[in-house]
């Protein structure tokens, strides 16, 4: 059961009651109106992703840019790591 088709004459007769409900002033604010409402639903849209859908995996090549500039730096990556996993204040 989905939605009927919509062909030039049933267009004609929705602009017409458009035009006499609204009036021939208001016609363009009202079609500029609607044109900003659809892309704005376009565009918050197209930011929702499929819940279901799996999460990429993370790029493991930035990951070991962090640490080679870190061990560069002199700073120990295993002693960061450690300390948040073993914090019991975290709650983690």
């Amino acid at each position: 059961m989905g939605l009927p088709n919509i062909g030039p004459l049933e267009l004609i007769i929705v602009l017409a009651i458009a035009l006499l409900i609204v009036g021939p002033r208001r016609l363009p604010e009202m079609g500029n109106a609607v044109g900003r409402t659809i892309r704005e639903f376009r565009k918050a849209s197209s930011g929702v992703t499929d819940p279901f859908a799996p999460e990429p995996e993370p790029d493991k090549g930035v990951t070991n840019v962090v640490e080679a500039t870190l061990e560069s730096t002199g700073e120990n990556t295993g002693t960061a790591a450690t300390a948040s996993a073993g914090d019991s204040r975290t709650g983690i």
